[in-house]
């Protein structure tokens, strides 16, 4: 179904949905799916996570310089992996009522990327890794709650099995580019 909420509008409903979605809530990850308003929204939601990995990324020493390379690395990181999660749960393992477009897939994974913003603790000295590695499963976490419901998959185990699929290609895709294209850390 694809229509447009009135409630898509104004800042307000902007951070009930980003705090909806960082808190799994799956009405919101429904909300956004249809509406195709919601789109400008979710690549905001990206937006701000990106940043706030960049900014983090400094806690792994390197410095201000990085803080580009791994925002735009991590919005790489997450178009790749909600490609991927598309062309597995849409087209690959499709429960038989499964039906999404790219715009649906991509307002939910959008929104899936809000706890991102936490990233930015990262930063702290000491709190890199363990702020990296929280977050990450925080993401995947909220993303297998976004595809269940754009997907919609009846099984969460399904939703799981989508995202585990796209999640470990999307981290093994940015490390790659980190290693041959990214600013030398300590």
């Amino acid at each position: 179904m694809d229509t447009v909420s009135t409630t898509s509008n104004g800042p307000g409903a902007f951070v009930r949905r980003f705090v909806g979605a960082a808190a799994l809530d799956p009405s919101v990850y429904e909300e956004v799916e249809n509406d195709r308003g919601a789109t400008n929204q979710a690549l905001a939601v990206v937006l701000i996570a990106s940043l706030g990995a960049g900014f983090g990324a400094q806690g792994f020493g390197g410095g201000t310089a990085g803080v580009a390379f791994f925002s735009v690395l991590a919005m790489i990181a997450w178009a790749s992996w909600a490609l991927v999660t598309y062309e597995v749960g849409a087209r690959i393992l499709p429960e038989e009522q499964t039906r999404a477009d790219v715009g649906e897939l991509l307002r939910t994974t959008g929104f899936a990327t809000a706890p991102g913003v936490l990233f930015a603790l990262g930063a702290l000295p000491g709190l890199t890794v363990a702020v990296f590695a929280l977050v990450l499963v925080w993401q995947l976490v909220a993303m297998i709650v976004g595809v269940r419901q754009a997907l919609d998959f009846s099984s969460t185990g399904r939703a799981l099995a989508v995202c585990g699929v796209g999640w470990a290609l999307a981290i093994v895709f940015a490390i790659a580019i980190g290693l041959v294209f990214g600013p030398r850390v300590s």
